[in-house]
């Protein structure tokens, strides 16, 4: 199978040749990437990308930003992110350290900011981007990124968002409803350009911490899951399928996920809380695709590479049954991660599967 067939089908609840894999909102540690390297070079004879490449049936691909110029670290929102190192030169990663809403009140505080256009991409490259990756093994293809609170909560801070959720629930509703009315532009516009070339919408926002959700159900249905709705409508219309992405526990939300119009539940953090793959299958499995699931938190890092196998086989033996199961890391796999496990992850999930 093409990877482009094999991922249309599993999501389809149908059975493949193998389990599609994938690195969904996720990716190699800069300093992971550079020993995993070393090793392939000596074990292998080969690089990471080369390697990896066989593998990964799920590929992104974006317009072209030709909006107003950005300083290093500044994102379309006005979000500034600052370069924090690993030390020992061994790579680096970025944190907020400029929120632009901070200080807003009111709504015209809202109106006061820089808000980003539709007018700020060229979509008309997509045709072309979409069939270079095409020619190159048609993997399925993926744009993203429909976050809608986190991308409020990024201009707003963290903790003030939370506290708003309480205390200025209409404030809110308004910067939710001017992030979610951009979103649904920019992804139409997208998906009119690629002409049926897009399979998936990376969606996301992590609403689940370790023990639980962040906030109260009632509260995520009340104020969050209304804008989410909106935007997985915009993106059905076109026939794309919406991935959605959350760390943490989420089972409490499942349904309200399903009933929101998700395709794809993704992450999967099964170190977290009352997550469970054979309670998500059970409950959700008809209604729901699922994609992630192998932990960068516990076994990747700190397990052995019989582990990692043992976690890849059972994820595919109980979430690949009749299909709708995407192979990956949980998230960004971390560095100090040993390579044999990041190997033991990938080669067994491209020649185990029991269907």
């Amino acid at each position: 199978m093409s990877s482009r067939e094999r991922v249309r089908r599993a999501l389809a609840h149908q059975t493949t040749d193998r389990v599609p894999i994938a690195m969904i909102c996720s990716g190699i540690n800069e300093p992971a990437r550079v020993a995993l390297e070393v090793y392939l070079r000596r074990e292998r004879g080969t690089g990471v990308d080369a390697w990896l490449k066989p593998f990964i049936d799920i590929r992104e691909v974006a317009p072209r930003y030709i909006g107003p110029p950005l300083r290093e670290g500044e994102d379309i929102w006005g979000v500034h992110r600052g370069v924090i190192g690993y030390g020992n030169g061994t790579g680096e990663y970025h944190e907020i350290d400029h929120y632009p809403l901070a200080g807003a009140r009111t709504a015209a505080d809202l109106d006061r900011h820089r808000w980003p256009s539709t007018d700020w991409f060229d979509y008309s490259v997509l045709p072309e981007r979409i069939a270079a990756l095409r020619s190159d093994g048609d993997p399925a293809i993926m744009v993203a990124n429909g976050n809608l609170f986190e991308s409020s909560w990024y201009m707003r801070g963290f903790e003030r968002t939370l506290a708003d959720l309480l205390e200025e629930p209409e404030f809110v509703r308004d910067l939710l409803d001017r992030v979610t009315t951009f979103h649904i532009a920019h992804f139409r516009k997208i998906l009119a350009a690629a002409n049926g070339g897009i399979d998936l919408v990376f969606t996301a926002d992590d609403i689940g911490g370790q023990q639980g959700l962040l906030m109260s159900l009632k509260t995520w249905e009340t104020l969050i899951k209304p804008f989410h709705v909106r935007l997985n409508r915009a993106i059905h219309e076109f026939g794309a399928r919406v991935v959605y992405h959350s760390d943490g526990d989420v089972m409490d939300a499942a349904g309200g996920l399903v009933d929101m119009g998700i395709d794809v539940l993704e992450a999967l953090q099964f170190n977290a809380g009352k997550m469970d793959p054979v309670a998500l299958k059970a409950g959700w499995g008809g209604r729901l695709s699922f994609a992630g699931g192998v932990s960068v938190q516990a076994t990747l890092p700190f397990g052995t590479a019989d582990d990692v196998r043992n976690e890849v086989k059972r994820l595919i033996t109980v979430l690949g049954k009749d299909g709708g199961y995407i192979l990956g890391p949980s998230h960004l796999i971390q560095a100090g991660t040993p390579p044999e496990n990041i190997v033991a992850l990938f080669e067994t999930a491209g020649s185990f599967y029991p269907y």
